[in-house]
């Protein structure tokens, strides 16, 4: 259980940090105490559902981060891509579908190699 905790404080920092959050924005934002951000980033704690669940959502951190850390990781920027994809409703995924096909045969048509 200590190694989820400390997975779960790893992520919650680099994904604030990445945000730009002090913990005490990140705390306000989502109604929380301060010093549950600062629990939850030392690896101190249980947190309950329904703080974890909003953090989770807010930070948009990929459950694998936490629950699967030694699974071979995607790079960050597809992690990003991947989590905001998550976010879409169908109805903009739907939109958003035929567009990124087009992007994505211009960038290769321009010789950007796939990796």
């Amino acid at each position: 259980m200590q190694d989820i905790k400390q997975n779960l404080a790893n992520a919650v920092r680099e994904y604030r940090t990445e945000l730009g959050l002090s913990q005490e924005k990140l705390a306000e934002i989502l109604n929380l105490d301060q010093r549950t951000i600062l629990n939850i980033e030392a690896g101190r704690g249980n947190p309950k559902f329904e703080v974890l669940y909003p953090l989770i959502t807010y930070l948009k951190i990929p459950s694998d981060r936490i629950f699967y850390p030694d699974k071979e990781k995607q790079s960050p920027s597809l992690q990003k891509l991947q989590a905001t994809l998550n976010d879409c409703t169908e109805q903009e995924a739907n939109n958003l579908l035929p567009m990124v096909r087009y992007m994505l045969d211009l960038l290769r048509k321009q010789g950007n190699p796939r990796e």
